[in-house]
């Protein structure tokens, strides 16, 4: 890292561009150029399934989470959990987390503002991945936080207004961190590991929480609410705040609507995930896609391994099968992330050994 220089100032930040909900407040017949996209890249010469799934049905190694056990169907495929938890003692806070999520972007643009994002800053309230002028762009907004380690929260970014936010959110980020670690374990057993190994970089992990926001959109099938990407860190945990439906999953080169279970936590593993497990586990490629007339809002917590923690294949899994994937610093790893734009899942090429 270059003297002088924050973390954040190393790894980069999103260029400024927009507010998307006051953009779609004017009512325009046409949105403008950059948000449109190509039906190639719309319908990726494949045909989306129209017929929502719930996704425990057909992942190969799902974990469903009942009275405070998580139990995985274990397969001898295992392409990667993504499914939704439910039972899993955390109601309360999730409910309080939506309420304070929609009453947030219900303030109008100035009131939001005050926490927005800075340059060569990922925090605030802005969009994410935005690296060149001409990229196409997103249909939507979103607040980023910084929720763990403790010592890592930037508290200008972090609303007052709603007045319990702040309370709601470090609730929030401790209910979901507790989650996140009995996965971990889990997820561990399943690889024939022991528990530590694989959690134990996650005990004081980053953890940073995004809020969504995708407005409804005129041109709805013209557009993206997320451009198709896996999550480059390492497990995600993602809260429907409203149940319209929008998140889609690329399965057998098809894209398939999730239809969201309420209350419950649709859990994704990312490419740190992929890497850790020398390619036993597989990130997921998902989307979202916009709605004509509602507008649609999740939370996503995000949970990578502390910055100490090398981003590499776990050495006793290396020692069953050939090294899959380089080892990177954190650091490193984040420059790398940060310097990408959304697409697919670029990025683990990027980290693949050939």
């Amino acid at each position: 890292m270059e003297a002088g220089k924050t973390i954040r100032e190393a790894i980069g930040g999103s260029l400024p561009v927009e507010n998307v909900q006051e953009l779609a407040s004017r009512s325009l017949n046409h949105i403008p150029d950059r948000y449109i996209r190509s039906q190639l890249e719309l319908h990726d010469d494949i045909l989306a399934v129209q017929q929502p799934l719930q996704i425990p049905i057909w992942s190969c190694s799902s974990v469903i989470y009942y009275h405070c056990e998580i139990r995985f169907n274990l397969s001898k495929c295992k392409p990667g959990v993504n499914t939704q938890l439910i039972n899993h003692g955390a109601a309360q806070v999730i409910e309080e987390m939506k309420v304070v999520t929609e009453e947030f972007f219900k303030l109008p643009l100035m009131e939001k503002m005050i926490c927005g994002q800075l340059p060569n800053n990922i925090e605030g309230y802005g969009q994410a991945f935005v690296v060149s002028e001409d990229q196409k762009l997103d249909w939507g907004d979103m607040l980023f936080l910084m929720a763990l380690p403790h010592s890592k929260r930037n508290m200008t970014f972090w609303p007052q207004n709603p007045t319990n936010f702040r309370e709601t959110l470090h609730n929030y980020s401790k209910e979901l961190h507790k989650i996140a670690l009995r996965l971990l374990s889990w997820m561990a057993k399943n690889l024939g590991i022991e528990a530590h190994e694989l959690s134990a970089p996650y005990e004081d992990c980053n953890q940073g929480i995004r809020m969504n926001y995708y407005p409804p959109c005129v041109n709805a099938d013209k557009v993206v609410g997320l451009t198709p990407h896996s999550d480059a860190t390492g497990l995600t945990l993602l809260l429907q705040v409203n149940q319209v439906q929008g998140l889609q999953i690329k399965k057998d080169s098809k894209w398939i609507p999730i239809q969201p279970i309420y209350g419950a936590i649709i859990v994704n593993i990312g490419d740190i995930l992929e890497i850790m497990s020398n390619g036993e586990y597989s990130s997921i490629e998902h989307r979202a896609v916009v709605n004509f007339e509602k507008e649609r809002l999740s939370i996503a917590a995000f949970h990578s391994p502390n910055v100490t923690a090398n981003i590499g294949p776990l050495p006793d899994l290396v020692k069953k099968s050939a090294e899959k994937y380089k080892t990177l610093s954190h650091q490193e790893y984040l420059k790398q992330v940060m310097a990408t734009k959304l697409d697919g899942k670029s990025l683990l090429e990027h980290m693949k050994i050939t």
